[in-house]
């Protein structure tokens, strides 16, 4: 299986499905039964996932020793298990950066984006990810990003619903996978954990996720009465992750509770349905 491949590994595939987020302005702008706009969208998707992998390669160069200690990572990430040595993982960190220089001669508006995205997770390695709340909003900040390059992509205007509809939604999955770091693995998890409680975290997780279902639902009614009927997707979809990351005790990657998950991953294929066909009657 690819999933074996030192290499596959480091740039961490099974997460490229965050990137997602990238073509959530191609369905909501109406613009899907275009191929132009497709293109563009699956072109700013691409070359997302690259940067994203450029961030866990990144990520995993500058935590090596602290996973080698950890647990589950000292198995998991090739670096740490000695799978790979820095050495390969600088040269392809500096090949991932080097495709995704050239794509800014043919995509610049996005590349734009991406870049800011690459600089925020930098700053992320090496701070942000280590003082307290900072570190749950800079998470929250990459999905937003990803949305913004879709909506640039496509050269259509960032709904300022969908903007903080995707920072509220955002926020819920960092505080979850931040609730299960600490539950899981306590405070020697990673250092930022020592600021946390697990009921301080189950109130922000609460909190966004309360935002999240009020603000797309005012979205819906306001802007697209036709997709009242994909609310109850959302409602279920976020009560069924809760409920899983309880009885499993997943949530430290939100794509493990949606891949461990057939109910879950039902209800996202039929929000996406639903969408396609409100906005296409």
């Amino acid at each position: 299986m690819f999933t074996k491949s030192p290499i596959l590994r480091l740039m961490r595939l099974n997460q490229w499905i965050k990137n997602t987020f990238v073509i959530a302005p191609l369905l909501f702008s109406g613009l899907f039964t275009d191929w132009y706009s497709i293109q563009q969208s699956l072109s700013a998707f691409l070359i997302f996932c690259l940067a994203s992998s450029a961030t866990y390669i990144l990520n995993d160069y500058r935590d090596v020793e602290d996973d080698k200690k950890h647990p589950v990572k000292s198995t998991s990430r090739p670096l740490a298990s000695g799978d790979m040595t820095k050495a390969q993982a600088r040269v392809l960190l500096m090949v991932l950066y080097g495709v995704i220089f050239l794509s800014a001669t043919v995509y610049p508006k996005v590349s734009a984006v991406i870049a800011s995205y690459l600089l925020l997770n930098i700053a992320y390695t090496f701070y942000f990810k280590y003082q307290p709340v900072l570190d749950i909003f800079t998470i929250a900040i990459g999905f937003v990003l990803r949305v913004y390059a879709g909506s640039v992509a496509l050269n259509v205007p960032l709904s300022s619903w969908m903007f903080i509809t995707t920072l509220s939604l955002a926020l819920y999955l960092a505080s979850i996978k931040r609730r299960q770091e600490l539950k899981n693995s306590g405070e020697s998890g990673r250092n930022v954990l020592q600021h946390y409680t697990v009921s301080l975290v189950d109130r922000y997780a609460e909190m966004s996720a309360t935002s999240a279902i009020l603000f797309y639902s005012l979205y819906i009614i306001s802007d697209k009465p036709n997709m009242v009927y994909t609310i109850p997707f959302v409602l279920f979809g976020l009560y069924r992750y809760w409920f899983v990351v309880e009885s499993k005790g997943v949530g430290e990657s939100p794509t493990e509770v949606v891949y461990s998950d057939i109910l879950l991953l039902l209800t996202v294929l039929g929000w996406v349905v639903a969408c396609f066909y409100s906005l296409s009657v």
